[in-house]
């Protein structure tokens, strides 16, 4: 059977190479357009974007030299003998050996440990008593499963002392019981190991004892009305706030951090 040609009309031929390339022009022209417009554009990067941004650059100055050490691993919560909340949403954290722990002086502190696997950033937040060899750290079951095999038990290690990457100021606790007659502050959040806290008491500033819970306690009390406090930094650096009186369990931000 005969099947006729398939054709097309050379008006039809004509048409479509004539308009192709005009469509083609279009978008193009659409897409320049675009491309113009692009860094004028009033959009806002969002929470996520940011949040991410920020997580990145958070970034820890070395403190302290390399020194040789050794880690285990326990079951942390955060909490331990520094007194500090627990903080599942944050388990990079360790117990110092005893005779590293400095009545506390460590709490708050952090560590950059390199394992065999990787390197890791620890917060001090516990006292090891078992941990007898010096450079002893307790890891998380988290942060060392980051830098060795858990099946291994206890790794040699190389560690330093690093800042902590904090955000915002630091920030004052008062313990449950603190009142003008006995008063217990802990300072938070801060991106440098702390080795003074002192108070203005009539004109003069007042050394406040720390204790081997991680608070400066003034056992006569710090009076009433606003406090004036003043906490001096690991390097030297000091900072001054005063704060809205003495309220058992709150906890007062500072009006700046320290600089690693």
């Amino acid at each position: 059977m005969f099947q006729p040609r398939h054709t097309s009309t050379p008006g039809a031929q004509r048409m479509h190479r004539t308009t192709l390339p005009l469509a083609r022009l279009s978008v193009v022209a659409l897409l320049l357009s675009l491309a113009a417009c692009g860094p004028e554009s009033n959009v806002e990067p969002s929470a996520a974007d940011e949040s991410t941004r920020t997580a990145d650059t958070l970034a820890s100055t070395p403190i302290g030299n390399f020194k040789d050490g050794l880690i285990t691993y326990y079951n942390a919560t955060g909490a331990g003998a520094c007194s500090f909340d627990a903080s599942p949403q944050d388990l990079d954290v360790a117990a110092i050996a005893q005779g590293e722990y400095e009545n506390s002086g460590a709490c708050g502190s952090c560590a950059e440990v390199q394992g065999p696997l990787g390197t890791v950033r620890v917060r001090i937040v516990d006292v090891c008593p078992g941990c007898t060899t010096a450079g002893h750290l307790d890891l998380s079951r988290e942060a060392f499963a980051k830098i060795a095999k858990p099946i291994d038990g206890r790794v040699a290690v190389k560690w330093r002392f690093v800042s902590c990457p904090v955000t915002g100021p630091i920030q004052y606790r008062f313990k449950t019981g603190s009142s003008q007659y006995w008063t217990a502050i802990q300072v938070r959040n801060h991106a440098l190991p702390i080795k003074k806290l002192e108070y203005m008491s009539n004109g003069k500033w007042v050394a406040v004892p720390r204790l081997d819970y991680n608070y400066f306690v003034q056992a006569s009390g710090m009076g009433t009305g606003t406090l004036r406090v003043r906490v001096t930094a690991s390097n030297g650096q000091v900072l001054e706030d005063t704060l809205p009186s003495i309220q058992a369990e709150k906890t007062f931000p500072g009006k700046a951090q320290f600089t690693p």
